[in-house]
This record gives C-alpha cells, sequence and structure tokens, in this order.
C-alpha cells in the first residue's frame, strides 16, 4: 500500500513532469473514484486550466491549479500516478525499483486507469489503480491532518506523539498527530528506534521521543533513496516465525492499533 515515500515519488513525478500544461479534457465518468462529484463536475472545474504546483502532506497530494482550483488525488491502496510514459506510486512488486518505473500492468489493462487528464500537449495525467480504492476529489479537507511525519519539528513532535496512553505504534499512526505514517513505515522506524509498539505513548522520554522523530525521518528518507518502504532492513522479515535482521531473535506479532504489526522481542521491549 502507498504510503509517504510513495506519494511523495508520485507527487514528485507530477511536479517534474506534469506542471506548466494545459488541461483540454478530463475523464471523470468513474462515479465511485470521483466521488462525490457526478460526472463531467470535475472536467468543468479543471478544463482549461494549468497545473502549477504539486504538494502533499502525510499521505494527502493535490495538484494546484491557475484558476485557484484544487485537484485532490489519493492513491488509495494500490494507486499510481502515470504521467506520460512513468508512473510511481504503490510499489510495482518485491524488490523492483519504484522510481519512474513503467509498469506493464498500465498497458495490459487500461481499465485500471481511473482518472485521466489530456493535455494540450497530446499527453496524459492517469490515476491508475487496479483495486479502484484511490480518490479524485475537487478542493479536499486537509483541516483533519496534523503536520507532515517528514518534517515536523522536535518540540511539535514531542508535544503531539508523547502524550496519552494510547500505544505508540497506534499514536505515530493517527493522522491527526502527525500525517504520514502508514503501517510498515511505523514497524521500520519503531524497530530502527528499538522502541515498543505497545509502550504507552506518554511514557515515552524525551530523548526517546527524540530518537524516534529522527527514526522517522530517516526511514522516510531511505524509502525514497530505494523506491518505497518495502525496501526497510525489517519489512522482508514481517511474516509469522520471521526473526530480527539486527539480532535475530524471534520477531512479536499483534494487532495494535488495528494494524498487524511486528517487532523484534529481544530489542523492542515494553
Amino acid at each position: 500500500m502507498p504510503e509517504l515515500p510513495e506519494v511523495e515519488a508520485a507527487r514528485a513525478l507530477i511536479d517534474a513532469r506534469a506542471l506548466g500544461r494545459q488541461i483540454t479534457a478530463v475523464d471523470d465518468a468513474d462515479t465511485y473514484v470521483c466521488r462525490p462529484h457526478a460526472p463531467g463536475e470535475l472536467a468543468a472545474a479543471l478544463t482549461g486550466r494549468t497545473l502549477t504546483a504539486a504538494k502533499r502532506i502525510g499521505k494527502s497530494m493535490w495538484c494546484e491549479t491557475d484558476g485557484g482550483v484544487r485537484l485532490g488525488l489519493h492513491l488509495g491502496m494500490a494507486g499510481r500516478i502515470l504521467v506520460d510514459g512513468s508512473s510511481a506510486g504503490d510499489p510495482v512488486g518485491p524488490g523492483e525499483d519504484d522510481r519512474a518505473h513503467v509498469d506493464p500492468r498500465l498497458t495490459e489493462h487500461p481499465e485500471w486507469g481511473r482518472f485521466t487528464l489530456d493535455f494540450a500537449d497530446g499527453g496524459h495525467l492517469v490515476l491508475f489503480d487496479k483495486r479502484r480504492l484511490g480518490r479524485a476529489v475537487l478542493d479536499p479537507d486537509l483541516s483533519h491532518l496534523g503536520p507532515d511525519a517528514a518534517l515536523v519539528g522536535k518540540d511539535e513532535f514531542r508535544a503531539r506523539v508523547g502524550r496519552g496512553d494510547a500505544p505508540l505504534k497506534a499514536r505515530i499512526m493517527d493522522q491527526s498527530v502527525i500525517a504520514g505514517v502508514g503501517n510498515l513505515l511505523a514497524d521500520e522506524a519503531l524497530w530502527r528506534a528499538r522502541l515498543s509498539p505497545n509502550v504507552a505513548a506518554g511514557s515515552l522520554s524525551e530523548e526517546e521521543l527524540d530518537l524516534l522523530r529522527r527514526e522517522i525521518r530517516a526511514t522516510t528518507r531511505s524509502a525514497l533513496k530505494k523506491g518505497g518502504v518495502h525496501t526497510g532492513r525489517l519489512i522482508p522479515h514481517r511474516e509469522r516465525g520471521g526473526t530480527c535482521p539486527r539480532c535475530g531473535a524471534t520477531l512479536g506479532r499483534a494487532s495494535v492499533g488495528g494494524r498487524t504489526t511486528y517487532w523484534c522481542t529481544a530489542e523492542q521491549q515494553d
């Protein structure tokens, strides 16, 4: 599933290849992906506009236009953004590099193109989504999001994350606390910081909170560089009977905050 690094890769692709291009047509016929808009509503708002910026907070991405209209693009569980011949978003497969990778599914399954912008120069921007869980929406509401997990400052991170009795993993995955930490990124960052996902968030010291913030940022940078959160050191071992790639101890497995969670039983004790 796309997490912050994958969404940032998609945003960067739009930024590099789609800005400054005028929209001449919009395919918004998929009423589920484009809900709550009626067919033609996005087309009426966007046709003739030019994309001027691609922005992101956490896992939420949107495009600005010269007319002031914002186009929200959400990748859902398995979405990718295609701009002409390149795509980015949901990892294309285990061990594959996600950076501007041309996925053969794009030509094999054109019906998975759920929303399309046609540009005056003949190119296209497509929300490509096998599972049909992505979204295209006008003027998305971002008011519920906390600060971006890759950019939040030290003092704000301490104040937002380091309080309450909720398990630490659930706390950092609460998008109103900090935006962008998904299930895999959370497990990888907590493993790197040697912090238990089950410990109460409010019990952490300032030093532990600062370490966790650094590891979330480091995990994000590594994923961006290598092509996705799935490239983390812990991720290939997240399976029943898996062992810690650092010390060899058995990995614990449980549901934390409603999400399947893995951690090192030796190094991430409560």
